[in-house]
């Protein structure tokens, strides 16, 4: 190959070289594009989907609560909840799964309460449970029910929905009952049907 033919040469490979170049360069945007993509759809959700299924009208939102329902002074109940929703200037609480826990007038335990919502108005210190609500005090007695109000002024509960209360030996049913919060004296509005359980006696 002669001098002329050699610079000829060098020439058109040095035209091509710019050119894959090009091609090599656009490779690597195609592959920062799919890996941008890739992360986008394992991206963190939004805001707005944590938030799904809250209120927008609710005065104020609060997640894990605490409230003490108190009457002359004295500790009646403490009430947890998942999530609270205030209305109202912040008389009005609707609560998602609720624990209540009832006390005496010496401040101890006297029964539990759970359910699946709650509302609780501040003004009047009365508190309504609905959906699968069940009851049951430190001595042994279940309560189940789908409503109950707990007024705090008369420390007593009630309900005028359909019921089921179990206690050691027997069981009891009907439509409505008023009771204190550990069911000592209960009052039900319409029984329905009561049984014993067989109850073994010890022998000699």
């Amino acid at each position: 190959m002669n001098e002329t033919a050699d610079r000829r040469w060098q020439m058109a490979v040095g035209r091509r070289r710019p050119a894959y170049g090009i091609q090599r360069t656009a490779a690597v945007l195609l592959g920062l594009a799919l890996l941008t993509s890739g992360c986008q759809k394992t991206a963190a959700p939004k805001l707005g989907e944590v938030a799904r299924g809250i209120d927008p009208l609710a005065d104020q939102v609060v997640f894990g609560s605490r409230t003490l329902i108190t009457d002359a002074g004295l500790r009646r109940a403490e009430v947890f909840s998942d999530t609270s929703l205030f209305y109202d200037d912040n008389t009005r609480m609707d609560m998602r799964v609720v624990r209540m826990i009832f006390f005496n007038a010496g401040g101890i335990k006297e029964a539990v309460l759970t359910s699946r919502t709650g509302r609780y108005f501040t003004r009047d210190n009365v508190l309504e449970a609905r959906g699968n609500v069940i009851i049951v005090t430190v001595d042994g007695r279940r309560l189940v029910t789908e409503q109950v109000k707990f007024d705090s002024r008369v420390n007593q509960i009630s309900s005028d929905s359909a019921f089921v209360l179990t206690e050691e030996g027997r069981e009891a049913s009907g439509i409505g009952f008023v009771s204190d919060p550990d069911m000592n004296n209960l009052r039900i509005l319409k029984a329905s049907r009561a049984k014993a359980h067989d109850i073994k006696v010890p022998g000699p």
